[in-house]
């Protein structure tokens, strides 16, 4: 197996993308393609011991800047490290493509370069998110501002697969976020997505509300790219929020720092639940390929965790499965008589 890395992109490419990405050949036993710019990569490199991993530079002579258009990369920089690195995919030399770039450029490089799977009309991205039993995921959170029910649906489909085969749950709960667990609640779109996946061969539980995202009641929570997108960003600041807040009360507080060091463990275990370089980055679901999005701010751990999550995407076929469940739901070809 190889995976085409971006080696350029992100805030602190190349040295922790390519820092990651070496770490991840070593530790996974796969090769890895580090796709940018040849002399830089090889600076990063320098330190770094490869004896025996499996890992290749290739030359990339433009790169994405994190505030770029997507148009733009799309029209005019098609020798940039994140086009070549999903072309990688496209021509079967990579199975899987990572990158901690600027997202829109990201998504659509893959939606240009990879394309959708047979009867998915638009790919979703997924985010997991730590809860009291462990780990849910969302989708999507931001690749779809405005969506269908028959988008959402596909989206449910997308992430019980992505559930199932990479966070190994035998059954994924199901649910969509709405402003109340009644059936008849919410809007019309979240209505008619609950009537649709009611009869669907998912385990869907029906509506949940936001108190329900980290609480370990739904393993799979589907809502438009909108709401997904703020309701991400708002747990991420409410995090950061709590973390502050704590250290300025133990700083304040005559023996703060005594209650610290006897709960230091307690609080290192807290940020690595809920730290993103844990889960690696967001996968592009419903391509036909393997992709993943990281963090822009992403460290060398989050690197090579990503690369772990597409690992298990590619042994797992999970594009495969959600094509099948995505062609099993589209309505049968009329007759013509």
């Amino acid at each position: 197996m190889r995976i085409a890395v971006d080696a350029m992109g992100g805030d602190h490419a190349p040295g922790v993308i390519v820092e990651g990405a070496v770490q991840a050949a070593r530790d996974y036993g796969i090769g890895i393609d580090l796709v940018g710019d040849e002399v830089r990569v090889r600076e990063a490199l320098v330190g770094f011991s490869l004896d025996g991993l499996d890992v290749r530079v290739i030359h990339a002579p433009q790169t994405v800047a994190m505030d770029e258009s997507p148009s733009v990369v799309v029209r005019k920089k098609r020798e940039s490290s994140i086009w070549i690195a999903n072309q990688r995919v496209a021509e079967g030399e990579c199975q899987a493509v990572i990158s901690a770039g600027n997202t829109g450029a990201c998504m659509a490089t893959s939606l240009f370069v990879l394309k959708t799977l047979p009867g998915v009309e638009r790919p979703a991205i997924a985010a997991v998110l730590p809860t009291l039993n462990g780990h849910s995921i969302m989708l999507d959170v931001g690749a779809n501002v405005d969506c269908k029910a028959a988008h959402l649906v596909q989206f449910a489909y997308m992430g019980y697969e992505y559930a199932k085969r990479v966070l190994r749950m035998p059954s994924p709960r199901v649910g969509v976020l709405s402003i109340g667990e009644e059936e008849g609640k919410g809007s019309s779109l979240t209505k008619e997505v609950h009537t649709r996946l009611k009869s669907s061969p998912v385990n869907f539980i029906g509506n949940i509300e936001g108190r329900d995202l980290f609480n370990g009641n739904c393993d799979v929570i589907v809502c438009d790219g909108f709401i997904g997108n703020v309701a991400l960003k708002t747990g991420e600041g409410l995090v950061e929020t709590v973390m502050e807040m704590l250290r300025r009360e133990i700083r304040s507080a005559p023996f703060g720092w005594l209650g610290y060091w006897l709960l230091k463990p307690a609080f290192r275990a807290f940020k690595k639940k809920v730290s993103y370089s844990e889960y690696g980055g967001a996968p592009l679901l419903g391509l036909n390929g393997v992709s993943i999005i990281c963090h822009g701010r992403s460290d060398a751990w989050a690197i090579r965790n990503a690369v772990g999550v597409a690992k298990r995407m590619v042994e797992e076929r999970v594009s495969s499965h959600i094509a099948e469940d995505v062609a099993a739901d589209l309505p049968e070809p009329m007759e013509v008589s």
